[in-house]
């Protein structure tokens, strides 16, 4: 389990909340939204043995442009044919997992990634007395992965309120999903009125210091601009240097 920082132990009770923050789009937004609606932010950042680093280098950079604190939690998983994991087997390219196409789960799919990463989400809130744990989870372009579905989410709330001494003393902890039913359009415009640093963000599934184009994050996000009417100022600094 987590191990408590001097600083996380002097945190006041009070509107607080925990914040999964990977580094991508969506998690980013779901942090400046949670700072929006009056929270303090905690976010957890997860290392647990993705292909590259690049992307927890992103989620330390926005944290701290967001001022909140953050810290970086490093976990084993088995690679069980997930790409995310194993060098050894291929990105899927294409928007192969477009809501309209998807037939099977991806093998981007991390097994039971997000159960793991709320159930520290959960230690963490119940430590600091937080009351809510804020996830970047959509089901628009990622309906292939069940942990990103709305029944997942309440059927995990469920969890909280029976197996949790937060739940049992009635002091609520709730998962909020503010990006749940929106496409990526939707979320990037929503970030853009929220002051997301898009161009700090990083969605490719490869760890190059230039994001690949090709791989189905890359095109998920590059159709999501095109759609919101908006440049990605990430290839616009990357342009630039």
């Amino acid at each position: 389990m987590p191990v408590m920082t001097k600083n996380e132990k002097s945190l006041p009770a009070g509107r607080q909340a925990i914040v999964l923050l990977s580094g991508g789009l969506d998690s980013a937004t779901a942090l400046y939204f949670a700072k929006r609606k009056g929270y303090k932010c905690f976010c957890l950042i997860f290392d647990y043995g993705q292909r590259h680093k690049r992307e927890i280098e992103s989620a330390r950079r926005i944290a701290r442009r967001a001022g909140s604190q953050a810290q970086v939690i490093k976990i084993s998983l088995p690679r069980s044919g997930c790409a995310l994991l194993d060098r050894k087997i291929k990105f899927p390219t294409g928007l192969k997992c477009q809501v309209s196409s998807v037939r099977k789960i991806p093998n981007t799919y991390v097994p039971a990634r997000n159960i793991i990463f709320l159930s520290f989400a959960v230690s963490f809130a119940e430590a600091i007395k937080a009351q809510a744990i804020f996830i970047g989870a959509h089901s628009q372009d990622y309906s292939g992965y069940p942990d990103c579905r709305r029944q997942f989410y309440r059927a995990f709330s469920k969890v909280i309120s029976t197996g949790t001494k937060a739940g049992v003393e009635k002091k609520r902890i709730k998962v909020q999903i503010p990006l749940i039913d929106k496409k990526k359009s939707e979320i990037i415009r929503l970030g853009k009125r929220l002051g997301v640093p898009f161009e700090l963000t990083w969605s490719c599934y490869r760890g190059s210091k230039v994001p690949c184009g090709r791989c189905d994050s890359c095109l998920f996000r590059a159709k999501g601009f095109k759609q919101a009417g908006l440049s990605d100022p990430l290839l616009t600094k990357l342009t630039k240097n």
